[in-house]
């Protein structure tokens, strides 16, 4: 029986039967047509048929709820911790209050600071909109849309640790090594895009959130279901080496003979070691790649956008542009069809810059929540307008979420992480806007009757046609979720009621 080295050998010699030297599996890659890239452009570039999201195998699975209100999500993610009683959660005795102690009778113990004294917003709140929802004047532009926003007040983590507290958020468990959302919905939905992955990661250009890119990896399912990272800044390349080197630009095509060759010897490849997802997922990937080589660039050039619409997002300020860019892109990603697009407003801390790159404001929240408050509030109104104007709001659920909020007593100038509450907002795709689900105490410290990611997880699948309790994936014995064993639908939010 021949070896595995013998039939690279014997085949090599068969796309080049003039040669007389010994080829390598990567030397007779190379020569059909420049790399594995430049082989998956031809390929595309010679179907009659395209190869559809459906058509993968573990790309799409049939929808297991009700019927779907929302096709795509865009999850807009404020890493850090942003400040609910400072931006949704109106706590008019926290300022009764102000400047006394904060009770510390039951044990309460913070995250690295001790109890100051209570301290309200510090900017004012006012009621908006015709269901007269109180939003702080940190926001003005989001509200001018309470009416089309639902608000979950009761928002709790198992963790006030940046790290632990983001991966549950995003995957519903404190431990890495988890399925993200994204992942989730692309592995029970797929995409209706053929050309653009279906779950697509638009970073901060500041740089990664703290756990980085483990909150949008696929964890134990298969691989190609793990998050898409574009870069969105301006003249820069959407994706890193998207091309190939200048030197090898014009080998781009082979002879249809040997790409289908190809196709046989990568087929062949996999079946002889037992379908592995990685393996499965990198032969997907190349393939992707050379759609991307044309797709990509498409999509992040704003030029066909009309100035209208850039000055709405804002694109062209120094400090509010970056974050305009990002949701005027996943915009346009959802009108191609990308089923999750995950917007990151803020990246990592470091010590370099006088105004912490992310919500994290434990030095002075109002110097750091006043530099990001209007770069969320900018783009996320600009978002909700653009998408309502094309019709496109009722069928893309937005979400803009946190790892957890801010305490209401005093740390100096700032605030310390509070795990006990904060607030998550929804629009669309199914949301009946002008709503509040749940509460937090009189001070805002801790939730009442509280609500985990789980929930929120379970109504964004909810919405997407999906029974959370139906989409599972058999690993190490158990029957994984993505809300694990918890979970419930919040119907109060929803335009259609359960019945």
């Amino acid at each position: 029986m021949p070896t595995s080295s013998s039939r690279s050998t014997s085949q090599a010699r068969a796309i080049c039967p003039g040669r007389t030297t010994v080829a390598s599996r990567r030397d007779a890659l190379w020569q059909l047509g420049g790399g594995l890239g430049g082989v998956a452009l031809a390929a595309l570039l010679a179907e009659e048929q395209p190869t559809h999201a459906a058509d993968t195998p573990h790309l799409k699975a049939e929808p297991t709820g009700p019927p779907a209100a929302a096709t795509a999500v865009i999850q807009i993610f404020c890493p850090g911790g942003l400040s609910h009683i400072d931006t949704f959660d109106y706590k008019p005795e926290l300022e009764r209050r102000a400047g006394t102690p904060f009770d510390t009778s039951g044990d309460i113990e913070f995250f690295a600071s001790k109890p100051g004294n209570c301290q309200p917003s510090y900017w004012p709140f006012r009621q908006h909109g015709q269901c007269g929802r109180w939003v702080s004047d940190l926001l003005p532009g989001l509200a001018r849309h309470v009416d089309d926003m639902a608000f979950i007040h009761s928002m709790q983590s198992k963790t006030a640790l940046h790290g632990p507290a983001m991966f549950m958020a995003n995957s519903g468990f404190i431990l890495p090594g988890f399925p993200s959302m994204g992942a989730w919905i692309t592995y029970g939905l797929g995409s209706e895009a053929d050309n653009l992955p279906g779950f697509v990661v638009l970073p901060d250009q500041r740089g990664l959130p703290p756990g980085g890119p483990i909150n949008w990896g696929a964890g134990f399912l298969p691989a190609m279901h793990q998050g898409t990272v574009i870069e969105t800044a301006a003249n820069t390349p959407p994706l890193a080496d998207l091309f190939p080197p200048e030197a090898h630009q014009e080998v781009l095509a082979g002879e249809p003979a040997g790409r289908r060759f190809l196709r046989q010897l990568n087929e062949k490849h996999l079946q002889e070691r037992g379908q592995p997802t990685d393996l499965a997922a990198r032969i997907a990937a190349y393939e992707m790649a050379a759609r991307l080589q044309l797709s990509a660039p498409e999509v992040t050039d704003l030029s066909p956008e009309t100035s209208r619409t850039c000055r709405l997002y804002d694109i062209d300020d120094a400090d509010r542009g970056s974050f305009g860019r990002q949701c005027l892109l996943a915009r346009r990603l959802v009108e191609r069809g990308v089923r999750f697009v995950q917007i990151y407003c803020g990246a990592e801390n470091t010590t370099s810059q006088p105004i912490r790159p992310n919500w994290d404001s434990h030095e002075d929240l109002a110097r750091d929540h006043g530099y990001w408050g209007p770069i969320l509030d900018r783009g996320a109104s600009a978002l909700l307008s653009d998408l309502k104007a094309r019709g496109m709001l009722e069928s893309t659920l937005v979400i803009c979420s946190t790892e957890f909020g801010r305490q209401p007593a005093a740390q100096g100038k700032g605030r310390d992480h509070n795990a006990s509450g904060f607030t998550v907002w929804l629009a669309g795709g199914g949301i009946q806007g002008g709503t509040a689900y749940g509460s937090s105490d009189d001070l805002g410290f801790a939730a009442i009757a509280p609500t985990f990611c789980y929930d929120l997880h379970a109504t964004a699948l909810h919405l997407l046609g999906i029974d959370h309790t139906q989409l599972t994936y058999y690993n190490n014995g158990i029957e994984r979720r993505l809300t694990d064993v918890h979970g419930q639908v919040i119907h109060e939010l929803l335009t259609r009621q359960p019945g």
